[in-house]
Order: structure tokens, then C-alpha cells, then sequence
């Protein structure tokens, strides 16, 4: 008989990634474990901590809470208790010991700190979102973006999508490539929001070199044959055209200019 999972239910006030962080930073002392690990945020009411309680006793599941609301962790530890349910407390001494050596009660509002540290969890999602949706990946994704750069090969959108990311920005970019379709999805995004990313020849070629060197590639080739690359930049500008893009010229700019372009026309109807 198969022996059962073992499971860690992680109850929190707010989102539950402290809890959630320190049990993973612990199970990957145990690299080839098999653990199911179950969130349970936003827990406010004492239904809440019941219900889980009891799916934990059902499967023989350790409890570890983060919670800093003092009644319902003293519900949770009396009924846990109660049905023989093991618990870890990541914040219920500290609380104690800190209230006890300040002589101060804790205000006791869930997902404080993260609201507090709202601005930078903001542009951690938005670095997050940026490198899953670089370069044409995850084009389902697109509408959740902020900006969405699109360009030939060797303009700079994936520099100054990371650029705009760090800001908090949520960016996604995608290549135009020869003999690949556009894809409709593009064309039905907020058209204020899609940024058509440009070059001059001379500086696109100049830079095509430079990777194809990179890559030890010798000889000629399509990608810096001066045709193709005119071609390139002429259908790209067709396609701009098409979905009524907003149009940034990166010759001889730095990659905060152009950010700087970008927030500019952006923000007013952010």
C-alpha cells in the first residue's frame, strides 16, 4: 500500500510568502523529497482556520502559520490541539517577545509589511513578468502587460524592456522575423500600449556583425546581407503602420532615452 504524501498546509493573514519562502528554503535540504505544500492566505475568519484544520487531520498534515491577528492564532493552536494536528508558530514568539520588551500591543494587520514594501514587491513581479514574456514568449500574457515592444532583431527591445521592468513596468517584446506572421494577437492589444522599436541601417548592421561575431559565425549571411536588413526595417515599419503603433528610434540613444520616451507617452493614459 502506497504510503501517503507528506503535507504541509501553510496559513497566513496575508499571501503567505514568508511562510511559503521558509518552507522551501528547508525542504531543499531534502532535494529529493516529495512534499506537497498547500497555501492557505488571506485567512481572516475562524471558519477559515477550522476548515483547514480539519483537511490537515484528514491527511495527517503539519500545520505552519504566519499569523499575527492574536484570537485566531489562539484558535488555531487550541484546535489544533484539540485534533492532534502538529504546528510550527514562524511568528507567535517573536510576537510575545517583542511585546513583552517594548511594552507595546502589535497592531496586528496582515500583509503589513507587504504593503509597506508595496513599490518593491511591484517591481519584482514587474522583472518577473518581463523575462517570461521576452522575446515572443508567453503571448497569451500579453494583455496583463504595461508596455509591449516590438521590433527586428538587434534593436534593443529586450535591454530596454529590462530597463523599464527594473522602473516596475511590465513589458513584453516580440521579433519580427522574416517569413514568420505577425501574430493577430498583437494587433489586438490597446495600440497606445505597443511600442514599434527602431534603428537606423547603419547602426542595425553594425550590431548584427557584432552578434554574428559573437556567435562565431563567418562568411555572409541573410541576417547583416544590407537587402535583407533594408527589407527588414521597411516591413517593420508596414507593421507599425498597420497596428497604428507608437514609433521609438534608438539610433545613437542611450537605453534610458528611450525609457524615458517610453514612460513619457505612456503615462499620461496609464
Amino acid at each position: 500500500m502506497t504510503s501517503p504524501l507528506p503535507t504541509i498546509f501553510i496559513i497566513s493573514g496575508g499571501i503567505g510568502s514568508s511562510g511559503e519562502h521558509l518552507v522551501d528554503t528547508v525542504l531543499a535540504q531534502y532535494p529529493d523529497s516529495n512534499v506537497k505544500v498547500t497555501v492557505v492566505g488571506s485567512v481572516r475568519q475562524a471558519g477559515q482556520v477550522l476548515d483547514t484544520l480539519a483537511q490537515a487531520q484528514s491527511v495527517g498534515a503539519l500545520v505552519v502559520h504566519t499569523l499575527v491577528d492574536k484570537p485566531l492564532r489562539d484558535l488555531l493552536l487550541q484546535q489544533a490541539q484539540n485534533l492532534g494536528v502538529a504546528t510550527v508558530d514562524l511568528t507567535g514568539s517573536l510576537i510575545d517577545w517583542l511585546t513583552s520588551a517594548l511594552g507595546q500591543q502589535p497592531v496586528s494587520l496582515p500583509g503589513l509589511y507587504r504593503q509597506i514594501h508595496s513599490q518593491y514587491f511591484e517591481r519584482v513581479a514587474a522583472i518577473d513578468y518581463t523575462m517570461a514574456h521576452d522575446d515572443g514568449k508567453n503571448p497569451e500574457g500579453w494583455p496583463q502587460a504595461d508596455v509591449v515592444l516590438v521590433g527586428v532583431s538587434r534593436v534593443g527591445k529586450t535591454p530596454l524592456s529590462l530597463y523599464l521592468a527594473v522602473l516596475g513596468w511590465k513589458v513584453a517584446n516580440y521579433p519580427l522575423v522574416p517569413q514568420i506572421p505577425v501574430p493577430e494577437a498583437l494587433f489586438d492589444l490597446d495600440p497606445n500600449r505597443v511600442f514599434g522599436i527602431t534603428i537606423s541601417f547603419d547602426q542595425l548592421v553594425i550590431h548584427r556583425l557584432r552578434r554574428q561575431a559573437h556567435l562565431g559565425t563567418v562568411g555572409p549571411s541573410a541576417y547583416v546581407d544590407p537587402e535583407t536588413v533594408e527589407e527588414e526595417l521597411r516591413e517593420a515599419k508596414r507593421i507599425f503602420r498597420r497596428g497604428g503603433f507608437q514609433v521609438i528610434d534608438m539610433t545613437d540613444k542611450p537605453i534610458e532615452l528611450g525609457a524615458d520616451e517610453v514612460q513619457r507617452r505612456i503615462t499620461p493614459r496609464r
